[in-house]
């Protein structure tokens, strides 16, 4: 990373803990700055970390906050370079929320009888749409490294397979004569029966996988070309 990618990845990632901060706060407390919008998979309080959303947001946060502090030791020359577990961090931390924004508008929207709008309102704006991208923005031109490996690629699945297991279990524990109620299956993944599991589970888990394939390609230094 040369002087200036790193002041401009360090200003994103400012900008990045900022709106997590704002976002997680209009959310706990239900403020709304949009006026009129329909509430679309959201809730407040501590009730708002059951949504792969928040997790993977504040995550993202907690990932910008550890990468900035060492981008500001790096350009006070207290390190020499920024270490590969904090790229591996950021890669795992922008892969959620590239998942995220993936699923909003291409499975979410689609479903929703609101429309894709109606997941882009008020702390939603925030965690769907414009930490994304920023955050795929900063990883993929601010951060370029050639530290990762293709084999690291799948540190990205990990929030994907933690999450999931959290997801799966909740569902079939609220199973009742072979159907959940969206209370407990807000994603609306097993709606048509709890067998569509087999066939919903590697779906996402091919699509995180993709998401992190790509991160890593784009990211890497275009002078490596090993792998």
């Amino acid at each position: 990373m040369n002087s200036n990618k790193i002041k401009i990845s360090l200003g994103i990632n400012i900008i990045i803990i900022i709106l997590v901060i704002v976002a997680s706060v209009m959310m706990f407390t239900g403020f709304r700055f949009m006026q009129g919008a329909e509430i679309v998979l959201e809730s407040t309080k501590l009730g708002m970390l059951r949504f792969f959303t928040v997790e993977s947001n504040l995550f993202m946060g907690v990932a910008a906050c550890i990468f900035g502090i060492k981008e500001i030791k790096l350009i006070k020359g207290k390190i020499q370079e920024i270490s590969k577990r904090s790229y591996i961090l950021k890669l795992m931390a922008t892969t959620g929320v590239g998942l995220t924004c993936f699923v909003v508008f291409a499975y979410l929207g689609p479903i929703s009888t609101l429309g894709v709008s109606s997941l882009l309102k008020n702390s939603s704006l925030f965690f769907h749409l414009i930490i994304p991208v920023l955050s795929l923005l900063n990883f993929i031109i601010f951060e370029k490294t050639d530290k990762l490996k293709y084999k690291d690629k799948f540190y990205g699945l990990i929030p994907t397979l933690i999450y999931g297991c959290y997801y799966l279990i909740n569902v079939l524990i609220h199973m009742e004569n072979g159907q959940v109620s969206v209370d407990y299956d807000w994603y609306w993944f097993v709606q048509n029966g709890v067998w569509t599991a087999i066939i919903v589970v590697p779906i996402i888990f091919i699509i995180t996988y993709i998401i992190s394939l790509i991160l890593w390609r784009l990211n890497k230094e275009k002078q490596n070309k090993s792998i």
